[in-house]
C-alpha cells in the first residue's frame, strides 16, 4: 500500500512538473538558423505583457549548470532605446554571430554558465517589442512600471524559477534602467526573490558623469596644456571647477572644444584605446549627446559642431548607433525570416535594429541622479555593484566612482586590485552593501572587451564572495 501510494506520488509531480513546463511551451527555441551546435540548456522567446497594449519581446536561457537552482539575472541594455539583444549577441550571451551575418558560435564565457539569464528588449518600441497603437513616447518611471509588470508576466510564464534568487544588471543608460526597477522589485507586492543589482558603465549622475569627463579627457592626453590652462581659468574659481552646467559664455565655447575632441575628432568614445570601426572619421554622435551633456547642446549646436562632415565629405547617419561599433553582422541575422519564425517573432513588425531613433527621440528622463533610489534601496538591505570598463568615455569610471562616494557609506574594503586568470583585472573597494569595481583596459561593453574577468566579476557579484 505504501509502495503504491508513493509511485502515484511520484507520478503526480511528474505531471504537475510536466503542466508547468508546458506553461511556456510555445515559446520554446527549439532550432536556429546558422547553429551547428547542440546547446546544452534550453532557452524561449517570445511577449511579455506589459502595461495594456504594450508587449515586451523577452528572450530567456537557462542556466548551463543548474537551472532549478542557479539564479535569474535580468540583463538590460541602455540608450535609451537600445536592444538588450545587442547584449546576448556581442556580450554575455551563450552565442554570437559571426561576421558572415548567417552563423553563429558559442561563447565560452557566456554568463548562463552559472545562471538562468533573461534579455528583454525594453521599452516598447525597442528591437522587437511593440506597442498596439505604435505610441513610443516614454519616461524613466514609466519604463520601470512597464518592466516591473513584464517581470511578473515572466515569473507567471515560468513559475518554476519564482524561488530561484533573482538579479537585475543594466548597462550604459541602464545605470537609470536597473536601480529604478530595483526600487519597485524591493518594495512591491509581487513575490520575488530579488537579491542585487549591478550597473556597468552606467550613467548615475549626469552632473558627475559631465565634470568628470573633463578630468578624464586631460588626463588621458586628450587636451592640450593650453586648453587645460585656458578651461581652469574661465570654468573654475577658487579652486572650484564648474563643467557641468557653467553660465560663462567663454567657458562653455572652451568646453565645446573638449567635448569636440572626445566626440567629434574620430575617436571610439566607448573604447578610448580601440580603433573606430571604419576607420577615423569626424562623426557627430548627435544619440549620445541627446542624453549626455545637454546643458551644452543648444551653444553646441549653434557652433554647429554636431554638424561637422567627416573627412569623406558625408555627414555620419544619426542612426550609427553605438558609434564606432560594427553590428552589421546582429542586424541581419535577426531579420532573416527564418530567424524571426524561430524566435516567434510577428510578420507585422518592422526590421530589427540596435537602436530606436522613435524611442530614444521622444524618451523624457526624470533622474538627473539615481542618488536617492540607491539610498533607498541599500537602507533596504539590497546588495549593489558598480562597474566600470575604466578606457569608457560615454559613462566613464571617475563620474560612476564621484557618485558611489557621494552616497557616504562606511568603507568596508579599502582600494585594491581583484586577480582573473592570474592577472589584475581592475581594481575595487566596498562601502557596506556596495560595492565600487574597475575592469582594466575594458570599454563601454564589458562584456564584450573583457569576457574573462566579466565572467569572474559576475560569478563574485552572484555568491556575494570576495573578489
Amino acid at each position: 500500500m505504501t509502495s503504491m501510494y508513493f509511485v502515484s506520488l511520484v507520478v503526480y509531480f511528474l505531471a504537475v512538473s510536466c503542466l508547468t513546463w508546458a506553461d511556456y511551451a510555445p515559446d520554446e527555441v527549439t532550432e536556429l538558423p546558422g547553429m551547428s551546435f547542440k546547446p546544452n540548456y534550453r532557452q524561449w522567446s517570445g511577449y511579455l505583457k506589459a502595461s495594456p497594449g504594450k508587449f515586451l519581446h523577452y528572450w530567456f536561457v537557462t542556466s548551463q549548470r543548474d537551472p532549478l537552482k542557479d539564479p535569474v539575472v535580468l540583463w538590460l541594455n541602455g540608450g535609451p532605446g537600445c536592444s538588450s539583444l545587442d547584449g546576448f549577441l556581442s556580450e554575455n550571451g551563450p552565442f554570437h554571430v559571426k561576421d558572415d551575418g548567417a552563423t553563429l558560435y558559442e561563447n565560452k564565457f557566456s554568463w548562463n554558465r552559472i545562471a538562468n539569464v533573461l534579455y528583454l528588449e525594453s521599452p516598447a518600441g525597442v528591437g522587437y517589442s511593440y506597442s498596439d497603437d505604435q505610441k513610443y513616447k516614454t519616461d524613466d518611471d514609466e519604463v520601470a512600471d512597464d518592466n516591473y509588470l513584464a517581470l511578473q508576466s515572466f515569473f507567471a510564464k515560468f513559475p518554476n524559477f519564482t524561488q530561484n534568487e533573482f538579479f537585475i544588471i543594466g548597462e550604459s543608460y541602464g545605470g537609470i534602467y536597473a536601480p529604478t526597477l530595483s526600487q519597485r522589485v524591493a518594495t512591491g507586492t509581487a513575490k520575488i526573490n530579488f537579491k542585487a543589482f549591478a550597473v556597468g558603465n552606467g550613467l548615475s549622475s549626469y552632473a558627475l558623469n559631465d565634470q568628470s569627463l573633463i578630468y578624464f579627457g586631460y588626463y588621458h592626453g586628450l587636451f592640450g596644456e593650453q586648453l587645460w590652462t585656458d578651461l581652469n581659468t574661465n570654468c573654475c574659481d577658487k579652486g572650484t571647477c564648474n563643467f557641468f552646467n557653467n553660465s560663462k559664455e567663454a567657458c562653455k565655447t572652451l568646453l565645446n572644444q573638449a567635448f569636440s575632441i572626445v566626440y567629434d575628432s574620430g575617436l571610439n568614445e566607448y573604447a578610448l584605446y580601440m580603433d573606430c570601426e571604419g576607420g577615423v572619421r569626424a562623426r557627430a554622435y548627435e544619440r549620445s549627446m541627446s542624453q549626455l551633456f545637454r546643458n551644452y547642446r543648444k551653444h553646441w549646436d549653434t557652433f554647429q559642431l554636431l554638424k561637422v562632415p567627416s573627412v569623406t565629405g558625408q555627414n555620419p547617419s544619426v542612426g550609427e548607433v553605438p558609434p564606432c561599433i560594427n553590428s552589421t553582422a546582429q542586424m541581419n541575422w535577426l531579420n532573416r525570416g527564418d530567424v524571426r519564425k524561430a524566435l516567434h517573432i510577428p510578420d507585422t513588425l518592422p526590421p530589427w535594429d540596435i537602436c530606436s531613433d522613435v524611442v530614444g527621440g521622444q524618451y523624457t528622463n526624470i533622474y538627473p541622479t539615481v542618488k536617492d533610489v540607491y539610498l533607498k534601496l541599500l537602507s533596504l538591505g539590497v546588495r549593489a555593484l558598480v562597474y566600470n570598463g575604466d578606457t569608457d568615455m560615454a559613462c566613464n569610471f571617475l563620474g560612476d566612482k564621484w557618485f558611489v562616494e557621494q552616497l557616504n557609506q562606511k568603507t568596508t574594503t579599502k582600494y585594491q586590485s581583484w586577480i582573473s586568470d592570474d592577472q589584475i583585472a581592475g581594481f575595487y573597494e566596498q562601502y557596506g552593501n556596495i560595492t565600487l569595481l574597475t575592469v582594466k583596459g575594458a570599454g563601454h561593453m564589458v562584456p564584450q572587451w573583457a569576457p574573462g574577468p566579466a565572467l569572474d566579476m559576475f560569478q563574485s557579484f552572484l555568491s556575494n564572495r570576495p573578489y
